[in-house]
């Protein structure tokens, strides 16, 4: 069902936008990992509608996260991670089973599925991603025992915004210091990786690494300048640059309560995807030499 992403460390979301929970469960995350839930805590918020800003959902809720299991006295146990928050604040009366809005997944996954929560869009809502900001966060954590000198950060670009209309933008995520060597030839290549990673996140609709498009018009001396975050699909040390493009927010005249622009709320959850692929690799690069 694609639930699952990364390899070694492989982070599952579970749980619908109008369901009682939603959440994560995490494997290969290695034992003794300090497990430091202020900072978690601190990336879920990041991801929070802001209330004071007229981009974001008036849907409140307080996204406190517990963790069911692997952890026992702050630290990882190498066992799977469950972790989990409460839906609070769900309008399922909103919703009607019988429309399929505009732009949506609902009308695919009616017919894909036969059957679909149509309360808020179901695991195609955006509540989805509560879920990689908790695997994201331990990956962050993993990248700042192991390469603390590894920094992700993201920048947001977002136009003018017209009344009554909702718009889109773009994100800007850099990795500064990666861990070098990470990435397997040919398929598991990693910016292909970073690219799926991205690229599964909803509303995001394309995906550049370095200059991106820039570099079909350069000449190849030119080009060969660059200071490149991948050659042949590895990590040279070099920073990681990334640009990701948001579509408009498609909940446009309908009732409920929805996002003007979501590109805000993506940033920590790109960060999160880039987190975790970036943790995946590292881990499956311990075992490329003896």
């Amino acid at each position: 069902m694609s639930n699952s992403f990364g390899l070694i460390f492989r982070v599952t979301t579970w749980g619908e936008s109008h369901g009682p929970a939603i959440g994560a469960v995490i494997d290969g995350c290695p034992s003794g990992l300090k497990f430091d839930e202020k900072f978690i805590q601190n990336e879920l918020d990041r991801r929070k509608p802001d209330p004071k800003s007229k981009l974001s959902t008036k849907r409140k809720e307080s996204d406190k996260f517990c963790t069911l299991s692997g952890v026992f006295e702050g630290k990882t146990l190498g066992t799977p991670i469950a972790m989990e928050v409460w839906n609070q604040d769900a309008h399922s009366q909103d919703y009607s089973p019988t429309l399929f809005r505009t732009g949506h997944a609902d009308k695919t996954y009616l017919d894909k599925y036969g059957h679909r929560d149509y309360r808020g869009g179901g695991r195609a809502s955006g509540r989805e991603t509560i879920g990689r900001v908790l695997g994201g966060a331990v990956a962050k954590l993993i990248l700042k025992e192991t390469s603390p000198r590894t920094k992700i950060s993201s920048k947001i670009t977002i136009p003018e915004i017209k009344k009554n209309d909702s718009v889109g933008g773009f994100v800007e995520i850099t990795v500064k210091n990666p861990p070098t060597n990470l990435g397997e030839p040919v398929f598991d290549k990693l910016e292909a990786d970073l690219a799926k990673a991205l690229l599964s996140i909803g509303a995001v609709k394309s995906f550049e690494i370095d200059l991106g498009i820039k570099e079909a018009e350069m000449l190849g001396t030119e080009n060969n300048k660059l200071k490149k975050g991948t050659l042949g699909g590895i990590s040279t040390g070099s920073d990681i640059k990334i640009r990701i493009a948001v579509k408009p927010t498609p909940s446009v005249g309908i009732k409920g309560r929805h996002d003007v622009c979501i590109v805000p709320r993506i940033a920590p959850v790109a960060e999160a995807m880039v987190a975790i692929t970036l943790a995946d690799h590292y881990l499956r690069n311990r075992c490329s030499q003896l």
